[in-house]
């Protein structure tokens, strides 16, 4: 590509956060009215990820009222307000057609597992006994027999 070209798109590009196929995210899209312009939330699972910078597109595909909906966006699209990533899955293929067959619990994705504070705090709900040893144990008391 030529470099200005390259200067140009770089210059125009939009700033979304970093997702990836099978991550579940949430999509403000702006949507113009007859009363005027307002933002709706298009939650859904990326599926389908192509190209890149600015003539890159993703789609997400979310279920509504027992309806697959799917949706292509531009990356560099105007319409795009906000994107938010709401979870992170663990996928071994990079076009998720297959859940077009799929419905109900079938169609769900094991989530990819973090290693943030946040994970520690539910694995520590989900298996208290491998939480810090070294800490004082809370004292139960008996009823006598």
């Amino acid at each position: 590509m030529h470099p200005l070209i390259q200067s140009i798109t770089k210059s125009q590009e939009k700033r979304l956060p970093p997702f990836r196929v099978g991550d579940q995210i949430r999509i403000w899209v702006k949507i113009t009215d007859v009363g005027g312009e307002r933002t709706q939330a298009f939650e859904g699972i990326v599926i389908r990820m192509k190209g890149q910078g600015a003539s890159g597109t993703f789609t997400a595909r979310k279920i509504s009222f027992g309806i697959g909906v799917e949706r292509t966006f531009p990356f560099q699209s105007p319409h795009i307000d906000k994107l938010e990533g709401l979870k992170s899955t663990r996928v071994r293929r990079a076009r998720l057609y297959y859940l077009r067959k799929l419905s109900g619990k079938a169609a769900r994705i094991e989530e990819k597992e973090s290693s943030g504070p946040a994970a520690v705090d539910t694995a520590a709900k989900a298996n208290p006994s491998n939480v810090d040893k070294g800490a004082p144990a809370a004292k139960l008391e008996t009823a006598p027999s």
